[in-house]
């Protein structure tokens, strides 16, 4: 059973909504400012489990977070999709004209650089987390300096927002993994997604037809995402998502590319949140 929960970020953080959302029954957030520390607060059992970003619908791909998964061994257990809508916010009584720098995650700030062309007096500083920003304005009493981060987090840190939904594109998504030391002991028979790992031969066609076989055997390619093997230049390795109607789909499959395909590893099997 799942307790305690690790988090990058604070309370307020998109990472913090999403394990009040996620879960049944209510768990333990473990803050951590960086993925390394929600990995090491994994491996060390301090958490049963962690929440990890995976990809972003403006900003696609967090790459070093399938690096972490991969190095270590995690286990997929679910996935959640949060509807993310970034705010400006800052301390009380304050202007867009008075804020003079405006701290945040770097994927934060990529996803909201269109509004901030429109206001170009405003210096933007990457930093650890959304909501530790909009916590550090508050005990610090930082006055022209804004956050980037969730209208939950203004409301935990007694910010005003000063502009809502300020992204770039108004339907933003990111999709979030929850990972385990261990693998999901989910029914079978509630499978319909799993994700994998391989290494393809290096010659013409042969990604090829590892993909062709998953079509083969009625799997839905969702994602496909390449990692450099760091020991061998120019060698990479494939991390896939596939969806399917039935378990034994996946199975097939499975045992067929575990013959074609190097290093193959199931990193997870779980049930599709999207369906």
């Amino acid at each position: 059973m799942i307790k305690t929960v690790a988090i990058q970020g604070v309370k307020g953080s998109f990472h913090h909504i999403v394990s009040q959302q996620f879960f049944d029954k209510p768990v333990d957030a473990i803050e951590c400012l960086t993925f390394d520390q929600v990995v090491d607060s994994l491996i060390t059992k301090e958490s049963d489990a962690a929440i990890m970003a995976l990809e972003n619908s403006i900003a696609g791909s967090i790459i070093p977070n399938y690096a972490l998964i991969n190095k270590f061994g995690l286990h997929i257990v679910g996935e959640h999709y949060l509807d993310i809508q970034h705010n400006l916010m800052a301390l009380p009584n304050q202007n867009i004209k008075e804020i003079k720098e405006v701290y945040s995650h770097p994927m934060a700030l990529l996803q909201c650089m269109e509004f901030f062309k429109l206001h170009p007096h405003i210096k933007l500083v990457e930093d650890k987390d959304t909501a530790e920003v909009a916590q550090r304005i508050q005990e610090k009493q930082l006055k022209g300096v804004g956050a980037i981060a969730s209208a939950v987090a203004a409301e935990i840190f007694e910010l005003d927002i000063l502009a809502h939904s300020i992204q770039t594109i108004r339907h933003n998504e990111t999709r979030f993994v929850i990972v385990k030391r261990t693998n999901s002991e989910v029914p079978e028979n509630q499978i319909n997604k799993a994700s994998v790992k391989f290494e393809a031969d290096h010659k013409r066609g042969s990604l090829a037809a590892i993909l062709n076989v998953m079509s083969d055997c009625k799997l839905n390619l969702t994602k496909i995402q390449s990692l450099p093997i760091v020991e061998t230049p120019w060698k990479y390795a494939f991390f896939v998502d596939v969806t399917f109607e039935t378990y034994s789909e996946f199975k097939k499959a499975k045992s067929i590319i575990e013959i074609m395909a190097q290093g193959f590893k199931v990193l997870g099997e779980y049930k599709n949140a999207k369906i």
